[in-house]
């Protein structure tokens, strides 16, 4: 009698808990206005119901309008219980409309689908526009006002000038004026104030306001001074984006210049000091790429929270690795060939096919992923729609630093002093006791292991190959020759310049032609300068 007794109050429980349940998620419902009207069958109704719910103001009310125009929205049809649906056939997870949870799973069968004319959705569209407008979040709003800019609605004026004198951020009260602008200057729209609308946009620097006020300079405008003054507005604009330009243009050279200024250093360091013509530089870049690629795997097994401490870790390692390589192939194989250019090319594109099939065996001939870490990602947004990409300044940051770092090695150390004396006159430097083979394998490795820091940095922004090091060797000696061999700020200058010429070039004659330019460029500039533009002295190099 005790265990029916029982049985009987848990039964009673789990009825009144799931009565309350049913009333609580039906008050839900009724406290959101136009929700319940959204399943009828009349489409008026159901645009009524959009309204109500528009005007609301609740914060799920956007989340609802949109999975409606989406053709996510359905009601269950014992109940017409609205849920947005995602899945297919029997595997429907249904989300409570008004608290955004997940409520159960629900067949085909037994939903069906809010219906949707073209008309709902405009009208959706629009009321989805003035929610944005007015939203809590400031980049929300902007993002809905840069919207408006680029397809002006009239039906949005409204709303526009509303939201407009509440709000408070610049950078959206700019965006919602230009918005108000480009609806404004419609041809039905009286003269004063399209002229008022054309100097708005005039003042404007996104780059959207050109093909707004490009219609209206031409014959189709029949109003001669909206005409006029969008002449006088549309000139303004295109002298600011060119300069926008060209400011994008300066960043992309010096950005592209950089790259090759990492990878010409360690290039200038052992063709300026030993005369050797390394085919295999490039792929002690490689290396470093691909060390940058195996230390990040292991970051991401192991200790993956702190992945953006990955290329602290690569750095090192790479200069390491290919540095060690460099040393051992100064020693096994260059040395033998001093004096010889001719034979030390043909070694070294040996060793460089040698080390791309080795890699290739390795690690298999596809790209490789290698990310970017959490402080490289994202962009820098400036004027006339000109991105300065996070990962492309700090590699310009860190190859400056490399630069520095080198300069600083050779210039107050006692092996730089050593690399110094060896290059100006190697004889005289043996006479005075300076072991030159020594200098030699460690320079050879200093520049090989520059190179393997190149590799880190080129991995942040090129596909990770065994190809890799072959898209810049060409261009490096191009830069080393080009500043002066061996002499460090004229490679620094020489990449800047080539980096900067060919950013320029190629939007004009395209990329290979530009590298076909700038090579002749300097094959002309060597028959007047042997010796490029800093060039060394020193009595041995003057022989």
């Amino acid at each position: 009698m005790r265990d029916l007794i029982k049985f009987v109050a848990l039964f009673l429980s789990a009825l009144a808990f799931a009565s309350v349940a049913a009333v609580a998620s039906a008050q839900a419902s009724e406290t959101l206005p136009g929700l319940t009207l959204l399943s009828e069958k009349s489409a008026s109704k159901r645009a009524k119901g959009i309204e109500q719910l528009a005007d609301s103001g609740h914060p799920s009310a956007a989340t609802i309008l949109n999975a409606m125009a989406e053709g996510d929205l359905y009601f269950r049809k014992r109940d017409n219980q609205l849920f947005i649906a995602t899945g297919s056939g029997d595997a429907f997870v249904l989300t409570d409309p008004v608290s955004l949870d997940e409520v159960g799973t629900a067949s085909g069968k037994e939903l069906k689908k809010v219906r949707v004319n073209n008309k709902l959705r405009r009208l959706i569209r629009g009321f989805l526009g003035g929610l944005n407008l007015t939203h809590s979040d400031a980049k929300v709003r902007l993002e809905a006002a840069s919207n408006l800019l680029k397809n002006p609605d009239p039906d949005q004026r409204t709303i526009l000038m509303k939201a407009l004198e509440k709000e408070g951020d610049d950078s959206v009260v700019r965006a919602m004026s230009l918005a108000i602008a480009a609806i404004d200057i419609r041809p039905e729209v009286p003269q004063e104030k399209r002229i008022a609308a054309v100097t708005t946009l005039g003042d404007s620097d996104a780059s959207e306001v050109r093909a707004l006020l490009t219609p209206l300079t031409g014959d189709a405008e029949n109003d001669i001074e909206v005409r006029q003054a969008a002449i006088i507005a549309l000139d303004a604009v295109e002298d600011r984006l060119v300069l926008y330009r060209a400011i994008g243009g300066v960043f992309q050279g010096i950005s592209l210049g950089s790259v090759l200024l990492l990878a010409a250093i360690g290039l200038a360091i052992t063709f300026g000091v030993m005369g050797v013509i390394n085919m295999a530089h490039g792929e002690m870049v490689m290396i470093g790429a691909y060390v940058t690629f195996v230390i990040q795997e292991a970051f991401r097994s192991a200790a993956p929270e702190y992945f953006g401490l990955s290329l602290a870790v690569a750095v090192p390692a790479a200069f390491l690795a290919s540095g060690m390589i460099g040393i051992g192939l100064e020693r096994s194989v260059i040395r033998w060939l001093y004096g010889r250019p001719l034979e030390t090319l043909l070694a070294t594109w040996g060793v460089s096919l040698i080390l791309q099939q080795a890699v290739r065996s390795i690690f298999g001939p596809t790209n490789r992923e290698v990310g970017n870490p959490e402080w490289m990602s994202g962009a820098m947004e400036l004027a006339g729609g000109v991105l300065l990409t996070y990962n492309r300044i700090w590699i310009i940051v860190f190859a400056l630093a490399v630069l520095f770092g080198v300069w600083a090695l050779i210039r107050f150390t006692s092996i730089g002093l050593e690399m110094r004396a060896v290059t100006q006159n190697r004889r005289m430097a043996n006479a005075m006791g300076i072991r030159s083979a020594r200098v030699d394998a460690l320079t050879f490795g200093l520049g090989s292991g520059v190179a393997g820091m190149a590799g880190v940095a080129l991995s942040q922004i090129d596909n990770v190959s065994p190809n890799l090091g072959q898209s810049y060797i060409i261009d490096s000696f191009m830069v080393v020759v080009f500043g002066g061999v061996g002499n460090l700020w004229g490679t620094l200058v020489g990449a800047l310049s080539l980096g900067v010429v060919n950013k320029f070039l190629e939007p004009v004659s395209g990329a290979v032609l530009a590298k076909i330019i700038v090579l002749v460029a300097i094959i002309l500039f060597i028959q007047r300068r042997p010796r490029g533009l800093f060039a060394l002295k020193g009595r041995a190099v003057e022989n």
